[in-house]
């Protein structure tokens, strides 16, 4: 079992707890439980989980800040579950650098798709610490980073400087939400709200064109009002969150 995921689940709602914890005992993970910002802080630092599972409504502290303390000095994926889901909250965590974000009351199913969506991650950048250097393959779309090129199978994409921009961006976040105001300042430098529409305009193009070289595959999925995410098309489709 040693080479199992390691999952730190923090979240002090006991029944929720011991839905999960069952969960992923279930599955074959490892976990360690939190109930609070406190033991999340030191579980994290002390047995280093490969994912973290995360409650923002936490007695001692707001999830936001756990998240930025551990954005301190680790990338694991954090993925906070909570039944705050109005949009602000949502921006408010990603931005603070979670992974994903999944609303209560949710389905064990989806959880553990998400799970697997952010330990493929992980794996895929062991794998590829050179990744700037090599090609980006995800299904039929293969990105050449030394030629600045991208591809749909043998057929080139045509692409705008700010549209293969953004699909890079993209591509090195595989799996991984990326707000409007993260793209906004990686592509651009900074943002206004004014600068969320002509996003959106960059983005209908960039999807366009993915599409047309590879029938319907979405490629892009948009989480409304929040930001976009690069699905991994090279797995089952029920891993896709």
């Amino acid at each position: 079992m040693s080479n199992k995921p390691m999952i730190l689940v923090v979240e002090d709602d006991a029944a929720i707890r011991n839905l999960m914890a069952v969960t992923l005992d279930t599955q074959g993970y490892r976990y360690h439980l939190a109930r609070n910002g406190a033991e999340a802080l030191i579980e994290a630092t002390t047995h280093q989980p490969d994912v973290m599972l995360l409650d923002l409504g936490l007695p001692d502290m707001e999830g936001v800040d756990i998240i930025r303390k551990v954005r301190g000095w680790t990338s694991l994926p954090i993925i906070v579950i909570s039944a705050r889901s109005e949009d602000a909250d949502k921006v408010e965590a990603l931005d603070a650098g979670a992974d994903d974000y999944l609303t209560k009351p949710f389905s064990v199913d989806e959880m553990l798709a998400r799970l697997r969506v952010a330990l493929r991650r992980v794996n895929a950048e062991q794998q590829a610490p050179n990744r700037e250097s090599a090609l980006y393959e995800n299904g039929s779309l293969r990105i050449d980073y030394a030629a600045g090129c991208a591809y749909m199978g043998e057929q080139e994409i045509h692409l705008t400087p700010i549209e293969y921009k953004l699909l890079c961006l993209l591509a090195k976040n595989t799996g991984k939400v990326l707000t409007h105001n993260y793209i906004l300042k990686e592509i651009w430098g900074s943002y206004t709200a004014s600068d969320v529409g002509s996003l959106r305009v960059f983005m209908a193009m960039l999807r366009k064109k993915l599409q047309a070289g590879d029938g319907a595959q979405p490629f892009i999925q948009t989480h409304i009002g929040i930001g976009y995410r690069m699905l991994r098309m090279d797995r089952s489709a029920e891993d896709a969150p």
